[in-house]
Protein backbone atom coordinates (compact mmCIF):
# COMPACT_ATOMS: atom_id res chain seq x y z
CA UNK A 1 0.00 0.00 0.00
CA UNK A 2 1.53 3.00 -1.03
CA UNK A 3 1.97 6.05 1.49
CA UNK A 4 -0.88 8.28 -0.47
CA UNK A 5 -3.46 5.26 -0.55
CA UNK A 6 -2.90 5.61 3.75
CA UNK A 7 -3.47 9.24 3.51
CA UNK A 8 -6.30 9.39 2.10
CA UNK A 9 -7.86 6.64 4.12
CA UNK A 10 -6.88 8.68 7.07
CA UNK A 11 -8.90 11.51 5.37
CA UNK A 12 -12.30 9.95 4.75
CA UNK A 13 -12.29 7.61 8.28
CA UNK A 14 -10.22 9.89 10.75
CA UNK A 15 -11.60 12.22 13.01
CA UNK A 16 -8.73 15.06 12.19
CA UNK A 17 -6.64 15.77 9.50
CA UNK A 18 -3.79 13.90 11.57
CA UNK A 19 -6.21 10.73 12.67
CA UNK A 20 -3.69 7.77 12.37
CA UNK A 21 -4.95 5.99 15.10
CA UNK A 22 -8.28 5.96 16.00
CA UNK A 23 -10.45 2.98 15.40
CA UNK A 24 -12.38 3.34 12.55
CA UNK A 25 -9.06 4.51 10.52
CA UNK A 26 -7.38 1.14 11.83
CA UNK A 27 -9.98 -1.30 10.34
CA UNK A 28 -10.31 0.84 7.16
CA UNK A 29 -6.57 0.37 6.88
CA UNK A 30 -6.80 -3.20 8.08
CA UNK A 31 -9.48 -3.87 5.57
CA UNK A 32 -7.27 -2.59 2.31
CA UNK A 33 -4.95 -4.96 3.05
CA UNK A 34 -6.86 -7.83 3.62
CA UNK A 35 -7.90 -6.82 0.18
CA UNK A 36 -4.67 -6.37 -1.49
CA UNK A 37 -3.98 -9.85 0.05
CA UNK A 38 -7.10 -11.42 -1.36
CA UNK A 39 -6.12 -10.38 -5.16
CA UNK A 40 -2.64 -11.51 -4.10
CA UNK A 41 -4.24 -15.26 -3.33
CA UNK A 42 -6.04 -15.46 -6.14
CA UNK A 43 -2.80 -15.40 -8.34
CA UNK A 44 -0.71 -17.94 -5.82
CA UNK A 45 -2.87 -20.19 -4.53
CA UNK A 46 -0.23 -22.30 -2.52
CA UNK A 47 1.26 -19.27 -0.59
CA UNK A 48 0.35 -20.68 2.65
CA UNK A 49 2.44 -18.36 4.75
CA UNK A 50 1.13 -15.14 3.80
CA UNK A 51 -2.16 -16.57 4.43
CA UNK A 52 -1.68 -17.19 8.02
CA UNK A 53 -0.79 -13.33 7.99
CA UNK A 54 -4.17 -12.72 6.36
CA UNK A 55 -5.86 -14.64 9.42
CA UNK A 56 -4.28 -12.75 11.76
CA UNK A 57 -4.89 -9.40 9.63
CA UNK A 58 -8.87 -10.70 9.47
CA UNK A 59 -8.85 -11.20 13.29
CA UNK A 60 -7.34 -8.15 14.09
CA UNK A 61 -9.87 -6.13 12.50
CA UNK A 62 -12.49 -8.65 14.15
CA UNK A 63 -11.37 -7.33 17.32
CA UNK A 64 -11.22 -3.92 16.32
CA UNK A 65 -14.60 -4.34 15.13
CA UNK A 66 -15.88 -5.64 18.29
CA UNK A 67 -14.62 -3.09 20.29
CA UNK A 68 -16.34 -0.50 18.41
CA UNK A 69 -19.78 -2.16 18.20
CA UNK A 70 -19.38 -2.21 21.71
CA UNK A 71 -18.72 1.57 22.02
CA UNK A 72 -21.04 3.29 19.26
CA UNK A 73 -23.09 0.37 17.48
CA UNK A 74 -24.07 3.33 14.71
CA UNK A 75 -20.32 3.80 14.08
CA UNK A 76 -19.84 0.27 13.70
CA UNK A 77 -23.03 0.01 11.55
CA UNK A 78 -22.23 3.07 9.32
CA UNK A 79 -18.08 1.42 8.82
CA UNK A 80 -19.70 -2.12 7.48
CA UNK A 81 -21.50 0.58 5.06
CA UNK A 82 -18.64 2.30 3.44
CA UNK A 83 -16.24 -0.42 3.72
CA UNK A 84 -18.36 -3.33 1.78
CA UNK A 85 -18.42 -5.79 4.92
CA UNK A 86 -20.81 -8.57 5.60
CA UNK A 87 -22.70 -8.21 9.12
Amino acid sequence: MLQEEKKQIMQQFGKHENDTGSVEVQIALLTKRINELNEHFRSFPKDHASRRGLLKLVGQRRSYLKYLREQNNDKYAEMLKRLNLRR
